[in-house]
């Protein structure tokens, strides 16, 4: 009966994710690789009147449907989540919506999270090496104590020029942060940026910082006031 009852929940909640498609925010979307149509800021909504339920969680999860994992990342408890079991979401998350969203909402929030960042930094496949870059950054910023940032340097400057788009990414926003929160290894990471030129020529929209490292360095050092 238990599993009746699961099961309507899951079909209930799939059906509203369905009413709340927009094709034209799907259009939008899928630009960025993010194959669904809804409304972030509804999807939030549903999460809210939904609250943390890690079984139903798990069952969106399973789906493989881009709005459902969204969902799942909102209303599921982090900690719940076993280290081979993020591992394996990670691999899981092609979107990149879901992926930033299970690095920031739960890995980040998990007891595994240094583990997995130290694993997924050295994994072949980009997608997941970039998971361990943005767990990272994380570090540099909150807790840099133990960081080899010279190294990080190092690996950025002969890999992050050629590196597929997400991984180009996340170690494009770790040389950013290196920059940003470490006086002592600013001039580096202003000059590796300069030379590579990655995220120059990004389009950025009037009255946001531009994400090409120098700009974003020297635009958040202003506020900081340093």
């Amino acid at each position: 009966m238990a599993e009746t009852t699961a099961d309507t929940q899951l079909d209930e909640v799939l059906a509203e994710l369905a009413g709340l498609e927009d094709a034209k925010m799907r259009a939008v979307n899928e630009r960025h690789g993010d194959d669904h149509g809804v409304n972030l800021s509804q999807l939030r909504a549903v999460a809210k009147r939904l609250k943390t339920q890690q079984d139903l969680a798990i069952r969106l999860w399973g789906t493989g449907d881009t709005a459902a994992q969204l969902l799942a990342l909102l209303i599921c408890r982090p900690k719940a989540f076993g280290r081979d079991e993020l591992d394996a979401m990670l691999r899981e998350a092609r979107a990149p919506k879901v992926q930033d969203w299970l690095v920031n909402y739960v890995v980040k929030k998990s007891p595994h999270a240094e583990e997995l960042r130290v694993a997924w930094l050295a994994d072949p496949d980009p997608v997941v090496a970039s998971g361990g870059w943005a767990l990272t950054s994380d570090r540099v910023v909150k807790k840099p104590e133990g960081l080899d940032l010279p190294g990080l340097l190092d690996t950025i400057e002969a890999e992050m020029k050629d590196a597929p788009d997400r991984l180009q990414w996340a170690m494009n926003t770790c040389l950013a942060q290196i920059g940003i929160e470490h006086a002592e290894y600013r001039e580096r990471a202003l000059a590796i940026g300069e030379r590579l030129e990655v995220l120059k020529d990004y389009p950025t929209p009037p009255g946001c910082t531009s994400p090409f490292a120098p700009a974003w360095i020297g635009e958040m050092v202003r506020r900081k006031g340093e």
